[in-house]
């Protein structure tokens, strides 16, 4: 009971923070029996589990780790939910003495030198020695002396080697050896008893657009199961967790799950056998997974593919069509699955190219996709409309504003406490990029804590007046303070309301204005016509390398008959947007062609803003590191440049063919990286000083991640 009560209360609280949160693919997740739901990727730290628990009409215990549950509120929300607890060794990871240094990296690798160091008193065998920064570690086999001892692994990283070959030698950690086997027993009992596991194989949170490497846990809670219980039959639900704006208030998510996996006797079989067998066994398991997860999330190697290709989508969907949020997301892994088998065709090379020149034509406008068609409007519809728009903005403003004033003390708190914790958890890690994952997170816990004590001061406050001034509104005794807060909690609610209606018709005006001015009249039509090219191209290049990589191409489409419709409304009467037609002409329902009613039904370009991970706050930087294959982005004014290495986000081979699980659905095809060029290659008389974007690759030793039981080399993706 009391876990459906707490469920219960964080979905009415999500609702709050979310706009819309959309479930895709619940109806497989089999009714009854065991269940580990695989959840990735792990982008919103503790509201991830909260979405799941919410859409997964299971109840569901997640891991959790252990320091989490000690803090006061999260450890008690955490135990309401019957998480299990999980010891991570870097949690407990103390400050090394001396420093420690690499003698003969060639003919020794493995062989590890003290200076000044305690070895045989702070270290134990099958422990860990860390690196700074996370630059790696690795498990210790043999402790010789004080001053020198032998690492399993070798440390391959040029950084880590770096700093291990420095003359003065490099500081470290001591990582103790953890025995997880009550966590495991813990998770075996669970699914004995036809319960549900739930967890993120990536090990933590982060804030990257590709699903991080897999840890080997997941898999031996399942073979172990198993093993232990020749009658148990564990199906595991990969869980694609899918966020438009994943850190920003009243945002979108979808959170779809995948066909549950069957996990086959054989490698039960092999995972009893102990050795090389088992280790074989979890290795393919983890393989099974990642596809699993691959088939429910949009994973694209950096910022730069994933904006190219939200464009691309945005592009091919016809004009005034609308897609489902769900649909969105499942065009847009469909456009990835494009890029990674066709980034090297000349054509999508060049549509890469004209795509991304479109894109900083947007920025240069201030205009969003979907409403570049916006600006056909004449000269007078446009003022009309414009006039309309302005005094809907302003009524709401004005409904709107005592909420948001009373409101504006837990918003700024809320903003300042989680823009810290974001760069307290910047610091300490090199996987995130901007430590954008914990933000909703605290936004949420902050407004928890501090909306009560808010609320409960204007009650005072509120009493006070009133005894006052002797209003008669005290003679209800108790139900006056009650009536108060009840006030209060429906205004805020109405507020949020306002604002989403509020925030669609503010940005609905920029094309109005623009539509106005006489000045920009010729390079806003250019704009149009270069968008009509690109999507007729698109929709051409589309049309012929989607049945060469799915032969049901045309029967499986998500956005059907585009030329059809297209030519449909191009044959369809418009009026001209140099000849308005006379006021008279046109009925008063075209002129408010709002739907004012429905303003929350926005357009699918808002569902993803291309340029949504610029921090505006910093000049357009982000803020935070990139792995290998990731670029920072800024604006500077000039061309960019790309240069691209491997990528240790990597976690598995992502080849697609005919018969990978994608094969029954969709099938548009993507793009590779941006390729900068000169706006005026495609826009002719657009200005050319439009803000450029320059990527500049920053080496990173990439995610290091808790150490399992059973190590599984993980294989490369994307």
């Amino acid at each position: 009971m009391l876990y459906e009560i707490v469920v219960y209360f964080f979905s009415f609280v999500l609702d709050g923070f979310f706009r819309e949160i959309k479930p895709r693919g619940s109806y497989k997740i089999p009714k009854d029996g065991p269940i580990i739901f695989v959840a990735a990727p792990h982008a919103n730290q503790f509201v991830d589990p909260l979405i799941l628990m919410r859409n997964s009409q299971r109840k569901v215990s997640f891991l959790i780790a252990e320091k989490s549950m000690k803090r006061k509120y999260v450890g008690s929300m955490a135990r309401a939910l019957k998480a299990i607890p999980v010891t991570r060794p870097q949690d407990l990871a103390k400050p090394g003495e001396g420093k420690i240094y690499l003698d003969d990296r060639v003919k020794d690798p493995t062989r590890i030198n003290g200076i000044n160091t305690k070895f045989t008193k702070q270290l134990i065998v099958k422990g860990q020695i860390s690196l700074p920064d996370d630059r790696g570690s690795s498990e210790i086999i043999e402790i010789i002396s004080d001053t020198e001892l032998r690492i399993k692994k070798e440390f391959k990283d040029l950084e880590a080697l770096e700093l291990l070959t420095q003359p003065d030698g490099t500081f470290y950690k001591c990582l103790p050896r953890i025995d997880q086997s009550q966590v495991y027993e813990a998770v075996f009992k669970t699914l004995n008893a036809g319960n549900c596991i739930g967890i993120f194989p990536e090990g933590g949170s982060h804030d990257r657009t590709e699903i991080l490497p897999l840890k080997a846990g997941v898999t031996i809670m399942a073979l172990g199961a198993m093993a232990n219980n020749p009658n148990l039959d564990v199906k595991i639900v990969p869980c694609g967790l899918n966020y438009f704006h994943a850190h920003q208030f009243r945002s979108r998510a979808v959170v779809e799950f995948g066909s549950p996996i069957q996990i086959p006797s054989e490698l039960v079989n092999k995972y009893r056998k102990d050795g090389t067998e088992k280790r074989e066994a979890c290795s393919k398991l983890l393989e099974i997974i990642y596809d699993g997860l691959k088939s429910v999330t949009v994973n694209t190697p950096d910022y730069d593919t994933l904006m190219v290709i939200q464009a691309a989508r945005r592009l091919y969907k016809p004009e005034h069509s609308k897609l489902e949020l769900t649909d969105v997301t499942e065009l847009n892994r469909r456009f990835v699955n494009g890029y990674i088998k066709f980034k090297d065709d000349p054509r999508v090379q060049e549509m890469n190219r004209k795509v991304n020149s479109y894109n900083q034509s947007l920025k240069y406008f201030g205009l969003r996709d979907h409403q570049v068609q916006k600006t056909t409007l004449g000269r007078t519809r446009a003022l009309v409309l414009l006039i309309y728009r302005i005094f809907l903005l302003t009524i709401l403003i004005t409904l709107g504003f005592p909420g948001a004033l009373l409101s504006s003390p837990l918003i700024l708190i809320a903003r300042k406490i989680s823009a810290k914790k974001a760069a307290d958890a910047l610091k300490t890690s090199t996987v995130k990029v901007a430590g954008r994952d914990v933000l909703a997170t605290w936004k949420l816990l902050v407004t928890l804590g501090v909306a009560p004590i808010l609320y409960g001061s204007y009650v005072i406050i509120f009493s006070l007046i009133a005894y006052k001034y002797n209003w008669k509104i005290l003679n209800f005794g108790i139900f006056y303070p009650l009536s108060i807060l009840l006030i209060l909690i429906v205004d805020s609610y109405a507020t949020l309301r306002l604002f989403d209606t509020g925030s669609d018709i503010y940005r609905s005006l920029r094309p109005l204005f623009l539509s106005l001015l006489p000045s920009r009249q010729t390079s806003i039509q250019n704009l149009r016509e270069i968008r009509d090219q690109l999507s007729q191209d698109l929709t051409e290049l589309i049309n012929d390398l989607g049945p060469k990589m799915y032969p049901d191409f045309e029967s499986s489409r998500i956005v059907k008959e585009v030329n059809e419709k297209v030519n449909s409304r191009s044959a369809s009467p418009s009026p001209s947007p140099s000849r308005p037609l006379s006021l008279r002409l046109r009925p008063l329902s075209d002129w408010f062609e709002d739907k004012t009613l429905d303003w929350e039904k926005t357009e699918d370009s808002d569902y993803d803003d291309v340029f949504f991970f610029l921090d505006q706050k910093n000049g357009g930087k982000v803020i935070g590191r990139s792995r290998r294959g990731s670029e920072n982005i800024r604006y500077n004014g000039g061309v960019s440049n790309a240069s691209t290495t491997r990528s240790r986000s990597s976690s598995l081979n992502s080849n697609v063919s005919s018969n990978d699980e994608y094969s029954n659905g969709l099938k548009v095809e993507g793009f590779t990286k941006m390729g900068m060029t000169d706006v005026t290659d495609i826009t002719g008389k657009i200005p050319t000083n439009i803000p450029r974007i320059e990527i500049s690759d920053v080496e990173d030793p990439g995610y290091q991640g808790d150490k399992e039981t059973i190590e599984v080399e993980s294989k490369k993706n994307v």
